[in-house]
């Protein structure tokens, strides 16, 4: 494509109209599902592609939330299966982050895997001159009792203590560079979020391990089209964020994909460049609600989202609690197709009650029907969670409205 065709402006969208494509790409707006099945399921994973994985479980693991965001209620059983029993649908590994990902995209991962291997890894290396052969044990020790926790794979070691959070032992450091590098892969995870490694002949189906491994352009087309295709319409930063890719590469995949049909340029008030999907749906309207998690790919990329959206959202886990703005964990209340609150949930299991720590209307939001509709998720929420009732804390412009929607 010559750099002028690249530089073609194309169509315009407006604001709306780019928030409606972009929320029909990520699965919402259709009506949920009676009974939510396999078929359901597997639908999202087609649209989203990755569910990104976090340790913290304030009401349930980041994994699970963008399926119950699209579908309401299921049985968490049922993504368990798709990423730790045979035949996978997904695979763990590093996509956006730490995800569950479509096992189709795992040979176009494979430069990833490639990069990690070439890449250094200090603490590893010490490992390894510590201990010549560990690493060549522990892949024997996999092939012959299978899926193992790190800590079932006896070696004897002196623990550093001074790190809080990340005193792995040297058989961890070398597992994690294993999987990194394509070596090893996860069965699954322990109940208590504990991954379970194992050879990635036993994890990955079949049909995937015998693909041929693309070369890294053709890797790169992949992944830029599959993040495409999950956001509809994005601009490059936000493309080349879904999975991590560096933008220069993914703008020329981007115009390999203009080139094809596959995607055209169009431009968005906000963006300097906008590409959309050219399969992307363009619904005159989109109906529905949700909670979103901090991590549904709904929100990857924060600066896509103020544009769209028109609100700035930051994570404030790590942030002293005098100084948050709006909480601890915080999810946004999508109402047909506006960001209509923001709720800090948790969950409190030992009093069977889901706790609203604070709730805030969004400017422009209606607050009587924010509220009305906002109490019927929290309580569909709080049964999926086995959870009996629904508490308002009193902080937040919303709280007042809400206690007395759900009274």
């Amino acid at each position: 494509m010559s750099g002028r065709a690249s530089r073609a402006p194309g169509r315009s969208l407006t604001l709306p109209q780019a928030r409606r494509i972009a929320l029909a790409a990520q699965g919402f707006g259709r009506p949920r599902p009676a009974t939510v099945g396999m078929r359901q399921v597997q639908r999202v994973i087609d649209q989203v592609a990755q569910f990104q994985i976090d340790s913290i479980n304030i009401v349930a693991r980041a994994h699970y939330f963008p399926l119950f965001a699209r579908l309401g209620p299921y049985e968490p059983g049922l993504l368990d299966r798709c990423y730790a029993k045979a035949p996978r649908r997904l695979f763990e590994y590093w996509g956006h982050a730490a995800s569950l990902i479509d096992v189709r995209l795992e040979p176009a991962l494979r430069t990833r895997m490639a990069a990690a291997q070439a890449r250094r890894w200090p603490a590893v290396d010490a490992v390894r001159a510590a201990h010549p052969g560990l690493a060549e044990r522990i892949v024997a020790e996999l092939a012959e009792r299978g899926p193992l926790r790190a800590n079932d794979i006896e070696h004897a070691e002196d623990r550093r203590r001074d790190h809080w959070g990340w005193n792995w032992s040297e058989v961890k450091h070398v597992l994690e560079w294993l999987l990194s590098t394509g070596v090893v892969s996860s069965a699954g995870r322990t109940p208590s979020f504990e991954r379970l490694y194992a050879l990635r002949s036993d994890v990955l189906p079949a049909a995937v391990l015998a693909e041929e491994t693309p070369d890294p352009v053709e890797a790169n087309l992949q992944l830029t089209r599959r993040a495409l295709s999950a956001l509809g319409v994005a601009d490059t930063r936000a493309v080349a964020d879904y999975f991590r890719l560096r933008v220069d590469t993914t703008k020329r995949s981007l115009q390999t994909l203009v080139a094809a049909g596959e995607a055209e340029r169009v431009t968005v008030p906000g963006w300097r460049d906008g590409w959309l999907a050219t399969t992307a749906a363009r619904p005159r309207r989109v109906h529905g609600q949700a909670l979103i998690s901090p991590f549904d790919s709904l929100v990857y990329e924060r600066q896509r989202l103020e544009t769209l959206f028109g609100l700035r959202y930051r994570i404030e886990i790590y942030t002293p609690a005098a100084r948050r703005e709006f909480g601890y964990y915080v999810y946004l209340f999508l109402c047909d197709e506006a960001i209509a609150a923001r709720v800090d949930l948790k969950a409190d299991r030992a009093a069977g009650v889901l706790r609203v720590l604070a709730s805030w209307l969004e400017p422009g939001a209606d607050a009587g029907d924010t509220a009305a509709r906002l109490a019927g998720e929290l309580r569909t929420l709080a049964s999926w969670q086995a959870l009996g009732d629904v508490a308002v804390e009193p902080r937040g412009d919303l709280h007042e409205h809400l206690a007395r929607a759900l009274s």
